[in-house]
């Protein structure tokens, strides 16, 4: 046995796997890859790696100018981070939740708690009757008398909500969620993806609030609250999982953009035919595997000549910019608005707002008193963010005014200390209908094609919980055909 080992060891040190983008889903991947002994090597197009995990200088603090968490769910992203050292560095978020804004009037109140999407389990609670009024709770009632979907199932979100519950249930309660999680709208989502299990309850209890009160019983954590953060932001993931590459010698090179695959050329021991890489600049890279980790515009360019069966347009991707703020503002420090603010569609300029030293413990201990940090997040699906033409001066000064109606509380450009834009094509979300069929085709038809591969959100779904271990599985997969061939030793 030990034969067999040893020269499986050997061909590892010998073949060449390249991930094409340095984003988490290329490094995650990069790491499965050098966790057998590969030669890798990461060709990151910008001048940064880690992709929507951003960290800048803004106003005096180190922030997250990107994604700030990760959902809890499967526990990958949290073994990751284990595994990277910085299990001591978890925290979680202030419980006290997100409020919503944009109600008539100018009004906002909390988001109710144990609802599911933002639906709710009873619509008479007195937090949900402040939010959709009396005429509103009267219409949520009546789904309570209507029949239960007892032959099939609604696949629409939106459509759901509002033929069991009503307009104001829809447009008050769970389009500011769907807005601020998925960046999408409620008729665009499928009830089975974004709510597992919702459809059954609906038919086992014979109401949707009915169905919501089944799926949360015995929940009590508030809405948003299932994720974890990292003291000193995430960026500080990033940092450790290049750091551990580099100690595995894998090659990290940002500025190589990657201009097409080309079959054959493989070095020798790299098995089959190979690929080569070709960069912007001409040079050439021989592989045995490649794993494409871009957005799904660029790699389905990349992927497109060699996959016959690939789509090489992309669907709609939103466009998302965040605009950080740091302001010195006392009014703040009682954290008027929870966590931070979902909002009403069309109601605000902005979609969402996160009040981030009031959700998290580690950045309010390095803020001096009456100093604090808000995200401003502006577009969504179909919706150009309203940033989009503005400069960055002005760009920061709607982002103030927004904070300041948001919240609650007058802040003005003299309380402004700070300012940082961010610009991100997010991934049509997982949960968007017919996605789930679409990247599934998509997936397959790569997987057809020998020695390559594909991660990322725009097959697995956005957000680290899903992007991570979906990497994880893919270089998996390529690194075992890479060693393998007929189940012995290459």
């Amino acid at each position: 046995m030990t034969e067999p080992l040893d020269r499986l060891a050997a061909h590892a040190a010998e073949s060449h796997a390249v991930v094409v983008g340095g984003g988490m889903a290329g490094l995650a991947a990069a790491l499965e890859f050098a966790k057998v002994g590969l030669r890798v090597t990461v060709l990151e197009a910008g001048d940064r790696l880690g992709g929507v995990l951003r960290s800048a200088e803004v106003g005096g603090f180190t922030l997250d100018v990107g994604a700030e968490s990760y959902a809890t769910r499967g526990g990958t992203v949290r073994a990751l981070v284990d595994e990277l050292g910085l299990g001591d560095a978890v925290t979680t978020p202030n419980p006290a939740g997100a409020w919503v804004a944009g109600l008539p009037g100018g009004l906002a109140a909390p988001l109710p708690r144990g609802g599911v999407l933002g639906i709710p389990a009873n619509p008479w609670s007195p937090e949900v009757r402040r939010i959709i009024g009396r005429r509103g709770v009267w219409r949520a009632f009546v789904d309570r008398i209507r029949p239960p979907l007892t032959i099939g199932h609604e696949r629409s979100l939106g459509t759901l909500v509002r033929s069991r519950m009503g307009e104001r249930v829809l447009d008050r309660l769970v389009a500011p969620v769907t807005g601020g999680v998925y960046s999408a709208r409620p008729d665009d989502i499928d009830v089975d993806i974004a709510a597992p299990g919702l459809n059954a309850a609906l038919t086992r209890t014979g109401s949707l609030s009915g169905a919501v009160a089944d799926l949360t019983a015995g929940r009590t954590a508030a809405p948003g609250s299932a994720v974890e953060g990292i003291v000193g932001g995430m960026g500080r993931l990033v940092d450790a999982l290049v750091s551990r590459l580099a100690d595995l010698d894998v090659e990290l090179r940002t500025g190589a953009d990657v201009a097409e695959l080309r079959r054959g050329a493989a070095e020798p021991g790299d098995g089959a035919e190979g690929w080569s890489v070709v960069l912007s600049d001409g040079t050439v890279l021989a592989a045995g595997a490649v794993l494409v980790a871009l957005p799904e515009a660029a790699a389905r360019r990349v992927l497109a000549p060699h996959v016959p069966d690939l789509d090489p347009e992309a669907g709609e991707s939103p466009v998302v910019e965040v605009v950080t703020l740091v302001v010195d503002a006392p009014d703040l420090d009682r954290h008027p608005r929870g966590s931070g603010v979902l909002v009403v569609p069309g109601a605000r300029a902005a979609k969402a707002l996160t009040h981030s030293t009031a959700k998290w413990s580690w950045l309010a201990e390095q803020a001096d008193p009456g100093v604090h940090v808000v995200r401003v997040s502006f577009g969504a699906q179909g919706e150009e963010p309203a940033t989009a033409g503005l400069d960055d001066t002005d760009a920061a000064r709607l982002a103030l005014a927004e904070a300041s109606a948001l919240l609650g509380v007058p802040l003005q450009p003299a309380h402004l200390r700070a300012a940082r834009r961010e610009r991100y094509t997010q991934s049509q979300p997982g949960a968007f209908i017919g996605r789930a069929e679409r990247t599934g085709e998509a997936r397959d038809a790569i997987r057809a094609v020998a020695g390559i591969g594909a991660a990322g959100a725009w097959l697995s779904g956005t957000g680290l919980a899903q992007v991570v271990p979906d990497a994880q599985h893919e270089a998996d997969r390529l690194r075992s055909a890479l060693l393998w061939s007929g189940g012995t030793p290459l």
